[in-house]
């Protein structure tokens, strides 16, 4: 059968997987919590199952793509999520949707990277960047759509829209097997290839650049802090909403339409929030970072607090927006503002190791924070601002270690 061209496989592959992924993940928490019947501490080692699989397979599932193929790479991957999604539908326990969290970790990391290092071969660097903004643009309408019509297929059954969006995602592998080109790539030579023993490598490399660079080690500490505190937000704070806050009883909504409501909520939250401070944070000013990054931490520390103390509704919303819309914004922030003291010549050690801190944290912070949760809710919530606010005094000390305004200043490695 003959292959498409490459940029219009990216836009189908991207609405129907994020249209199906969209489907999955509005009902899958809820599904968790009420049809399954996970405890907190169950919550979060699902949670901490994924985490653990990404970090564990991200090396072995990248030589597939290096050595073999980036498009079969990808296909796998697909039918791998896929069928955990359908495995975490059909067979509602414990046991099988920690199943389930290996396998989806498993297609992870057959797709991440895979898929973008394929679009660059197929289209080009130049002609790369513009797809990937134009997928984005394309995920996110989709995902509007999809929100609702999750609810409604939830309405009947939660495990309803997971099943169907198994089915998406399966049917999303079958047009790649059908369709996906792959004219572009070319095996990764030995001596480029990432094993365990270059992984070691670049995390002990990352430590010798760290020595004497006290703003890198406090962005650092800054990105455990991020990592330990957030298994425990991503995995109870729909539970908590349910268990302990309530939701409005009103015309006898179901859950899940109250939670496809705060999703579309959180969504556009998020774009306005965005674009004002797109508009009125100087990206060019280290400092200016640091202060944005410090106001940032803070309101999703009182965020934390607030939602894990409230029973009141429209508070916890007020908390959970905040919270949200401030969390959105770290990650592009504080990217930047740690590019700025990486000299390039050190910059891939520098954040790939930042990248592995996270994933330990959260894998070291999920399941306390799940224990505690076991004795009361809001103890998990008020223990990750704990987890959180050590990061407000780290920035506060990295935001007074700005050379001025010499953003141009980079920060090199020791020799």
């Amino acid at each position: 059968m003959p292959k498409m061209d490459a940029y219009p496989i990216d836009l189908t592959r991207t609405a129907l997987y994020h249209f199906a992924h969209t489907l999955v993940w509005t009902a899958m928490l809820l599904y968790q919590i009420q049809c399954v019947g996970l405890t907190p501490l169950q919550l979060v080692l699902v949670g901490t199952t994924l985490e653990a699989t990404v970090f564990l397979c991200e090396i072995p599932t990248g030589i597939i793509a290096d050595v073999y193929s980036r498009r079969l790479s990808m296909i796998i991957g697909v039918f791998l999520i896929g069928i955990a999604y359908l495995v975490a539908g059909v067979f509602p326990t414990f046991a099988m949707l920690l199943l389930s969290n290996v396998l989806w970790g498993l297609g992870y990391t057959c797709t991440s990277g895979a898929y973008e290092a394929w679009l660059v071969d197929e289209l080009g660097q130049a002609c790369a960047g513009e797809a990937f903004v134009r997928a984005g643009q394309v995920a996110r309408a989709v995902a509007i759509v999809a929100i609702p019509v999750s609810a409604v297929l939830g309405s009947l059954h939660l495990a309803l829209p997971i099943l169907v969006g198994a089915g998406g995602v399966l049917l999303t592998g079958v047009f790649l097997l059908l369709w996906m080109p792959e004219h572009g790539f070319a095996p990764t030579s030995t001596e480029e290839r990432i094993t365990w023993q270059t992984f070691g490598e670049t995390f002990l490399d990352g430590l010798r650049v760290l020595r004497g660079q006290p703003t890198l080690r406090r962005m650092l500490a800054v990105g455990v802090c991020y990592g330990l505190f957030s298994e425990a937000w991503d995995r109870l704070w729909q539970t908590h909403l349910l268990h302990t806050i309530g939701l409005p009883q009103v015309l006898s909504v179901q859950p899940i339409v109250w939670f496809s409501l705060i999703a579309i909520g959180d969504m556009g939250m998020g774009i306005v929030v965005g674009e004002v401070v797109r508009r009125r944070l100087n990206m060019q000013s280290g400092t200016a970072m640091g202060r944005g990054l410090f106001w940032m931490t803070a309101t999703m520390v009182v965020g934390l607090v607030v939602y894990g103390v409230t029973t009141h509704f429209l508070v916890a919303m007020l908390a959970f927006f905040a919270f949200t819309s401030a969390r959105g914004l770290t990650g592009p922030v504080y990217s930047t503002w740690a590019n700025m003291h990486i000299d390039s010549r050190v910059r891939a050690t520098v954040l790939s190791m930042q990248s592995q801190t996270d994933a330990i944290g959260q894998i070291v912070g999920g399941p306390p924070l799940g224990a505690l949760g076991e004795r009361r809710l809001s103890l998990a919530f008020l223990a990750s601002a704990a987890m959180l606010s050590p990061a407000l005094w780290l920035l506060r000390r990295a935001e007074r270690s700005q050379p001025g305004e010499h953003t141009d200043e980079v920060v090199a490695a020791d020799a």
